[in-house]
């Protein structure tokens, strides 16, 4: 049995982290023996007053069975927004461990795009069964930004606003906002609707509160609007913000009805899981894979882009292998080969990351995609002129053979051009049949570099030094 002293903790800092930003190793450590021994009284010390992205912290550096004991020993205490800043698996995990009823209170009292994050990765049964404990408003509220599409902006907004009629006038307003309860948190624009609560203007808070409280709402609404459809993907909604430096936007139905707001906080989520997904796909990483993921889970994920891998290298062997002979003959073309296709894979990989970013963000299209190509082809000409000036006086000193030289050489230009144009033309290509270019652009690069690069080096030398 655990005595005082062991269990005693000391009051941490305001944030607990070291200055590099990671958690402190004494701190977890103090809050594992406080969830140990149970102390509620210590662990609220502990966690209580932190910010929730540094409660998530906590979270996931917990062993898996110690979090959701830190959710029922903190009790009413634990604030449910720090769960939507962990991974999605240690989120699934917790929410399989807690009733219905708890989860139920937890969301209760979030703005509903955080409550949203919690429960749309549960089964549907799981989801019924905690809207079942809400009441009716917040039931319908929840289950309608549920219902729509997945990564879409109804999943994103939070439907907590401001919205008044064109006849109000600035003091009604202000008045409304200063003795209703229940408005956002934070907010940076009133909506103007009509009687059909359909949205017809926005007026920015700053210029409300600076003009005179008789002045009618309608003589200060902005028609410019930038709606964002409930159904609009989310990255499509982070394109408009990046675009026109928005700090929130209304979101309507499709009959224009207001059914929301959508911030930039939320936008800077949606940036960040984008590019986050973008960088794994490019390594063949499923974006859903998290560091959380069980062994057996992330086998399953990493394993089509390996055997799509093994596929290009048995190409390449075959390739190989047709030269058998002249390699037999000339033991420095083996000693060569991989430096040249190294080289254009290294090449092709460059384009290929600079085109599917450009894709991405629409700054490749049909406008400029002609001048692009040419400009990336201008590029590896250049470079293959280069490097196949360095590779040649390399392989000729090396051998003592100059014509070896002078092969090398001309494989590395036709190498490095080939991998210029396939680095930009394939991502183009998949993305016009429909396809990710950045889950699927890296077998189909590596295989053109891998392919022509040997192909040219060995079939230029067998040609140059007659070894057919």
């Amino acid at each position: 049995m655990l005595g005082d002293a062991d269990i005693a903790v000391t009051k941490p800092s305001a944030v607990p982290r070291t200055a590099d930003g990671t958690l402190r190793a004494d701190y977890v450590a103090q809050v594992v023996r406080a969830l140990e021994a149970g102390d509620a009284s210590s662990l609220r010390e502990l966690v209580g007053e932190l910010h929730e992205a540094d409660v998530g912290a906590v979270i996931e550096a917990l062993d898996p069975e110690l979090r959701p004991r830190l959710i029922a020993v903190m009790g009413s205490d634990f604030d449910f927004t720090a769960l939507t800043q962990v991974d999605d698996t240690v989120r699934e995990e917790i929410l399989d461990e807690l009733p219905p009823e708890t989860v139920a209170e937890g969301v209760r009292d979030l703005d509903s795009d955080d409550a949203v994050a919690i429960l749309e990765d549960l089964p549907k049964e799981d989801q019924a069964e905690i809207l079942d404990q809400l009441s009716p408003l917040e039931r319908v509220a929840l289950k309608r930004s549920l219902d729509y599409p997945e990564d879409s902006a109804g999943r994103r907004m939070q439907d907590e606003f401001i919205a008044v009629g064109p006849d109000w006038t600035v003091g009604q307003t202000i008045d409304y906002m200063r003795e209703t309860p229940d408005l956002p948190d934070r907010f940076w624009e009133v909506y103007v609707v009509d009687a059909g609560r359909r949205l017809t203007g926005v007026v920015a808070l700053d210029k409300l509160l600076r003009t005179k409280r008789p002045v009618a709402i309608k003589d200060l609404v902005d028609e410019d609007l930038r709606p964002v459809h409930a159904t609009d993907d989310q990255e499509a909604v982070a394109r408009l913000f990046e675009r026109y430096d928005l700090v929130s936007a209304p979101v309507v139905d499709d009959n224009g009805h207001l059914v929301g707001v959508i911030t930039f906080d939320d936008i800077v989520d949606v940036i960040e899981e984008e590019a986050e997904e973008d960088i794994k796909a490019l390594g063949g990483v499923r974006g859903e894979e998290e560091l959380s993921d069980s062994v057996w889970t992330i086998v399953r994920s990493r394993f089509p882009w390996l055997l799509a891998n093994l596929v290009c290298a048995l190409l390449s062997a075959w390739v190989i292998s047709n030269f058998e002979g002249s390699i037999v003959k000339m033991v420095a073309l083996a000693v060569l080969m991989p430096i040249v296709a190294s080289m254009g894979g290294n090449a092709g990989t460059q384009t290929m990351t600079v085109t599917v970013r450009a894709i991405a963000t629409r700054e490749l299209s049909n406008a400029n995609a002609g001048r692009i190509i040419r400009r990336e082809l201008l590029v590896g000409v250049l470079n293959g002129l280069v490097f196949a000036t360095i590779l040649g006086v390399v392989a000729a000193v090396w051998f003592g053979v100059s014509d070896l030289g002078l092969v090398i050489a001309l494989a590395m230009v036709t190498v490095l051009t080939a991998a210029a144009l396939g680095g930009i033309l394939i991502p183009m290509v998949l993305t016009k049949l429909g396809v990710d270019p950045a889950v699927s652009s890296g077998p189909f690069v590596t295989t053109v570099t891998d392919v022509i690069g040997f192909l040219a080096f060995l079939g230029i030398a067998t040609l140059w030094f007659g070894l057919g």
